[in-house]
């Protein structure tokens, strides 16, 4: 018996991607999308490829509305997109080949995505392999609703396809900017306060480069050179914008010392030898890395 996909796509003001985005995903058995209250030609064009068009509130936690599509599903597996992302052909081919010869055991798949910012395939720090968990037994997988960021569960066992998602992500420095500063910092402030976590105020210096270094060195993101420095900068930005909006949620405490310069110093000096270490270990990892190719 084959297996029927519903394919669900949950689209605010999207018209400059839904068409090239339903169009990937023809092949299945059905396309719903949820519109979010588009207030541009959204619903317009994506008529042309589905009638099964559901209209609801534009809630600030995206995935309400995203679980909602999986509910109006009734196909076999649901194969959750966003507006900017695409299923090409052999992505498309795994998928069939895999829902009708692998394990019944099987609830879910993750897949890589390839993420494609300022114009380019980004392919090390946190954009690669990017895997995300869009592909599940209908029934069995949900997004929780806690944070902007949290993956989908799923109820039983997982696998990985190998072919990636295209992700459209980023075309703007303007974009990426607005986005962190409008959803995802004040989303992870409301969540790390509702964890009962502290700030202090050197991490207003340590958190940022604490990422930095992390995206940069460990995560490798130097390897997509002016690419990957940006990237690893506004993530630093990114975490400085969560200390603000937490010490701005906490109505802006004071701190001030008369050794401020000093305990300044002292945390500027911790973040070179930081430095120092990521760059001597990096440049030895590389080293090493020459010679066993020699």
């Amino acid at each position: 018996m084959a297996v029927k996909i519903s394919a669900v796509v949950s689209a605010f003001n999207e018209e400059k991607n839904i068409a090239e985005c339903l169009k990937s995903l023809s092949w299945t058995d059905e396309i719903i999308l949820v519109n979010n209250s588009s207030t541009d030609k959204t619903v317009a064009i994506a008529r042309k490829y589905t009638s099964k068009i559901f209209n609801r509130p534009n809630h600030q936690m995206l995935n309400l509305n995203k679980n909602y599509g999986f509910t109006k599903a009734s196909g076999d597996w649901v194969l959750n997109l966003d507006a900017d992302e695409r299923v090409n052909d052999k992505l498309r081919e795994e998928i069939k080949f895999k829902l009708q010869e692998e394990s019944l055991m099987i609830n879910g798949y993750e897949i890589p995505r390839k993420n494609i910012l300022f114009h380019r395939w980004i392919q090390h720090g946190i954009w690669w392999p990017d895997y995300q968990l869009r592909l599940f037994k209908k029934g069995k997988g949900k997004f929780p609703c806690q944070h902007v960021h949290e993956k989908l569960k799923v109820d039983g066992q997982i696998n990985q396809l190998e072919n990636p998602l295209i992700h459209y992500n980023y075309n703007s420095v303007g974009q990426f900017v607005r986005k962190m500063n409008d959803i995802y910092t004040e989303d992870e402030a409301e969540n790390f306060l509702k964890a009962g976590k502290k700030i202090y105020w050197y991490d207003a210096l340590s958190m940022p480069v604490n990422d930095f270094l992390a995206n940069f060195f460990s995560r490798e993101s130097y390897k997509d050179g002016l690419h990957g420095l940006v990237l690893s900068l506004l993530q630093a930005f990114y975490s400085l914008l969560v200390f603000a909006k937490i010490w701005e949620k906490q109505k802006f405490w004071e701190y001030n010392s008369p050794h401020f310069l000093d305990e300044i110093k002292t945390e500027v000096d911790k973040s070179h030898k930081d430095l120092e270490f990521w760059l001597k270990r990096t440049r030895v990892k590389g080293w090493l890395k020459r010679l066993l190719r020699s």
